[in-house]
């Protein structure tokens, strides 16, 4: 929770984080657009590179140098993103990153 100095201004900060939990749920709730919002989804379900960089193999789709996909590009894609990724999908899969970090749902 945000700090805060009196309820009026609690109120708002716990209106604006429904807010972006609703808008949260709604971009989970869709279907990828492309291969690249599949991964970040899958990322997003697992919370792991390792398992994410798994599936994609599963799928037989190499890594942009020819090479199997591995856990880095899957971060790498997080991290830097693509033309074909809802912004809203990549800062949901950064939450999880730093979730991870953290060891828990940070506030």
């Amino acid at each position: 929770m945000k700090p805060y100095n009196n309820i009026a201004e609690l109120i708002k900060n716990l209106e604006a984080e429904i807010r972006e939990l609703s808008a949260d749920v709604a971009m989970l709730k869709q279907e990828p657009h492309s291969l690249n919002e599949q991964i970040i989804f899958k990322y997003i379900d697992t919370g792991s590179t390792g398992k994410t960089k798994d599936f994609v193999r599963s799928l037989g789709i190499k890594a942009e140098r020819g090479s199997f996909f591995s856990s880095g590009d899957v971060s790498k894609l997080i991290k830097d993103g693509a033309d074909d990724i809802a912004p809203e999908l990549l800062a949901i899969a950064r939450k999880v990153v730093q979730m991870k970090k953290t060891g828990g749902a940070k506030r």
